[in-house]
């Protein structure tokens, strides 16, 4: 597959089977992560695995941040809530957690650290794709909680900015219609 059809046609696949994924297939993606514009080389992603009870211990995890946020902890509601926050790490096979753990050097700027990281996510993603898997990048205000970061073992400065769910794909994606790229470029001469 060449670069620009990947571009085209990789799309989030929300729905993957439990086929397990083999090791050098995510081996593949993380490298690839590896190779994105890095400012100052200073490779500032960090990637975690999780398979089989990784992806429970994460639950875990989840669960406890969701129950710390209910103002009702056993209402019906917050039931289902916590319920489902710790079920969601089950949803694929695998999760490639993606983490920023920023420089200290003083003439590195922390936006970049993260863009650095959104490109590595990227590059992973199409990689998924070339290599026939399919793959959703996941986060929400849950992803940035400082439980997370303690669990992956980030510093206070680090956090998780990707979770890829990753496997084979149930679904056919739909074709989606972009916007003309001429409506969002502007030329300067």
């Amino acid at each position: 597959m060449n670069i620009h059809d990947a571009i085209k046609t990789r799309r989030t696949i929300p729905l993957v089977s439990d086929q397990a994924v083999p090791a050098n297939l995510i081996e593949q993606i993380i490298e690839a992560g590896t190779y994105a514009p890095n400012h100052h080389k200073t490779e500032p992603w960090r990637f975690y695995v999780l398979q089989g009870d990784g992806r429970m211990k994460l639950g875990k995890v989840l669960r406890e941040i969701t129950i710390s946020q209910q103002e009702d902890p056993l209402s019906e509601s917050s039931i289902v809530k916590i319920e489902r926050s710790e079920r969601n790490p089950l949803r694929a096979p695998v999760i490639i957690a993606v983490g920023v753990e920023p420089s200290e050097k003083e003439n590195v700027i922390l936006k970049e650290e993260y863009a650095t990281v959104s490109t590595s996510v990227q590059n992973m993603l199409l990689t998924a794709h070339a290599l026939g898997l399919g793959a959703i990048w996941r986060t929400g205000a849950i992803c940035y909680h400082p439980k997370v970061s303690d669990f992956f073992g980030l510093s206070t400065k680090g956090e998780i900015v990707a979770f890829i769910y990753l496997g084979y794909p149930e679904i056919e994606p739909k074709p989606f219609k972009r916007t003309d790229f001429k409506e969002f470029t502007t030329w300067i001469n």
